[in-house]
């Protein structure tokens, strides 16, 4: 699926309280994680408060949340953005062990990502995000 523009652009949300996660994340997506989709702006967060202020913005195409972040891990905020965001982007979350596959669950997230992160793994994962951001946003930008 073509998705037009080719400088369209979509935001990625990267939430970690670990720079060094945000920043493996960001370098394993790329500017491009697939051909057919459009450019990523990553947006790093290192807090709980700004990641519900950036999906309730309504800005945020997909979003990566990091299961192990303290205070908030990424399990309850992906919860709470999918119970309570107007047109919730879809979220994938990283997970630390495989036993945390029935809390990804419970936490509502599209997709699952594994540590240690595989780069063609997880940018794989988010182009398939974007195009299923693409197809079904509620809000025309």
């Amino acid at each position: 699926m073509s998705t037009g523009s080719t400088d369209e652009k979509m935001k990625v949300l990267v939430y970690s309280d670990d720079a060094a996660t945000r920043a493996e994340v960001s370098q394993a997506i790329g500017r491009r994680p697939a051909a057919d989709v459009p450019l990523v702006e990553i947006v790093e967060c290192a807090t709980e408060p700004k990641v519900h202020q950036w999906l309730a913005s309504g800005e945020i195409d997909v979003a990566i949340l990091d299961g192990e972040t303290q205070p908030a891990g990424g399990m309850g905020v992906a919860r709470q953005a999918k119970d309570e965001v107007y047109d919730c982007p879809p979220i994938c979350l990283i997970i630390a062990r495989r036993d945390d596959r029935w809390l990804a669950e419970w936490s509502k997230a599209d997709a699952v990502v594994p540590q240690p992160l595989e780069p063609m793994v997880l940018a794989d994962t988010v182009a398939d995000l974007m195009r299923r951001r693409s197809a079904t946003r509620l809000n025309a930008k």
